[in-house]
């Protein structure tokens, strides 16, 4: 049975690495936020958003990911004994707030933008709606689930269009930021459209495929390359990946030959020959010669070495005959834009509407949906965001319910199902959008007519007249 499937069990005691995720993953401020809403009896419910101000620079849309983890941690959400006496060590807190909060599970409901779906600035790609104290503990876990793997899927997605028809790998496990971010980025990497990942942790649990070759220190480890080569081809005799790149590549692709005859006879074939350093687009023709001249035409050519969406284009622009990439540090860091300016912000409770006017970090008040209209050849045309009573006619909502009083409403869909989702939605866009290259003309997202009054009527009332 997984954790989340009793709800009335305690969460097991772990290791302190394990126990960051849990209900202390919570800036201080929210519990003493908590401690102040109880002294002043506010337990009514409301709505908290959470989205992203501003896209970064070189991104044109993002691909919203990080939703299953944010529900596994609302079902889980509760306060053991040793949360308590640590939360009691900071010598902030009363024990009449650290009863209160003993008993606390989250209660409420989410909406949410599904995985993979593309989103833009200012949509909610998740609307909380819960008792105040239960929506504020989770701001800060809410925000690292979504706001980190947003980041990493939407830079795969553009890895994914520079590939085009080629394959990638994510191989940014050992670059990345801790063991969490790592298992994270390979997640969000296959979201936005890697073919697997190197990391064995994150294949096995989340049912990511696996990919892997050697390293150099293998070849190394041999007092000759040729035997490096046939040690491990004959320990995976179905398809090995050899590494050519550790003394000269094209000596090393000329053995690879030689070492596909030899082993023939005993059913071990070469799958294919990894490229790691150089002048990748001269190397790949060079080997490519080689291994065809020796008969070794279906043989593939993976490619890696700090490699990103830009690099990428370039080689398959070169007509590099690479097969396959593996990308690292550049993805899992998404090195170019490593964080996103993801809020989440109180937009309604029992008062109704609330609006922040704050400059350059105002909200849109209200429980909002937000609605795609597309063009009748099916490509996005723009987004609508309004509030969640209205309707746009033509207009696909995004925001589906998938949390109710405190559990989901459906069953985990499969990994592959945002994977799949990703896709048609990038192919889905307008072709300026999945460029690449320059400054192109943004997304169109509009506010309904319902949206705009709302947000006038409360500027009004909270500005004061001159």
């Amino acid at each position: 049975m997984s954790p989340s499937s009793d709800p009335g069990a305690s969460p097991p005691e772990r290791t302190a690495a394990d126990r960051v995720g849990g209900p202390l993953f919570v800036d201080l401020y929210e519990l003493t936020m908590a401690a102040g809403y109880l002294r002043a009896g506010l337990t009514h419910t409301a709505t908290f958003d959470l989205f992203v101000r501003h896209l970064p620079e070189r991104r044109r849309f993002l691909v919203a990911a990080g939703l299953e983890d944010v529900l596994e941690h609302l079902e889980r959400l509760r306060f053991t004994d040793r949360d308590l006496e640590l939360l009691e060590g900071l010598g902030r807190f009363d024990r009449e707030f650290l009863d209160q909060i003993a008993e606390l599970r989250f209660t409420g409901e989410v909406w949410a933008v599904p995985e993979g779906e593309v989103v833009f600035a200012d949509e909610p790609l998740l609307r909380v709606t819960a008792p105040l104290i239960e929506a504020q503990l989770v701001e800060t876990r809410l925000l690292n689930l979504v706001a980190s793997q947003t980041m990493v899927a939407s830079k795969a997605a553009r890895v994914a269009l520079a590939c085009g028809d080629r394959a990638f790998v994510d191989f940014s496990a050992r670059r990345d930021h801790g063991p969490a971010a790592a298992a994270q980025a390979a997640r969000a990497s296959y979201i936005g459209g890697a073919s697997g990942t190197s990391l064995v942790s994150a294949a096995v649990t989340l049912g990511i495929p696996a990919s892997g070759t050697m390293a150099h220190s293998f070849v190394m480890s041999f007092d000759d390359e040729r035997d490096a080569f046939v040690a491990f081809a004959r320990r995976f005799p179905d398809g090995a990946v050899l590494l050519i790149d550790t003394y000269d590549t094209e000596a090393g692709a000329r053995l690879v030959v030689e070492v596909a005859h030899a082993l023939a006879p005993e059913g071990v074939r070469i799958g294919g020959v990894r490229l790691d350093s150089g002048d990748l687009v001269r190397l790949a023709r060079s080997v490519r010669s080689i291994l065809d001249g020796g008969g070794l035409t279906e043989t593939s050519i993976f490619a890696s070495g700090d490699l990103d969406e830009d690099r990428i284009t370039e080689i398959v622009g070169a007509g590099a005959p690479i097969d396959a990439f593996g990308v690292g540090t550049q993805l899992g860091t998404s090195a170019d834009a490593p964080n996103l300016g993801a809020v989440y912000k109180l937009v309604d409770d029992e008062r109704g509407p609330r609006i922040k006017l704050s400059t350059e970090k105002a909200t849109l008040p209200g429980r909002k949906q937000v609605w795609r209209v597309e063009r009748v050849n099916g490509t996005a045309d723009h987004d609508v965001i309004g509030l969640a009573d209205e309707t746009v006619p033509g207009g696909r909502p995004l925001l589906e319910q998938v949390m109710a009083d405190g559990r989901r409403t459906r069953e985990a869909p499969p990994l592959g199902a945002a994977r799949d989702r990703r896709a048609a939605a990038v192919a889905g866009l307008p072709s300026r959008l999945r460029s690449l290259a320059g400054r192109e003309r943004p997304y169109v997202v509009r506010h309904s007519s319902g949206l705009t009054a709302l947000v006038e009527r409360l500027t009004a009332e909270h500005r004061p007249s001159r």
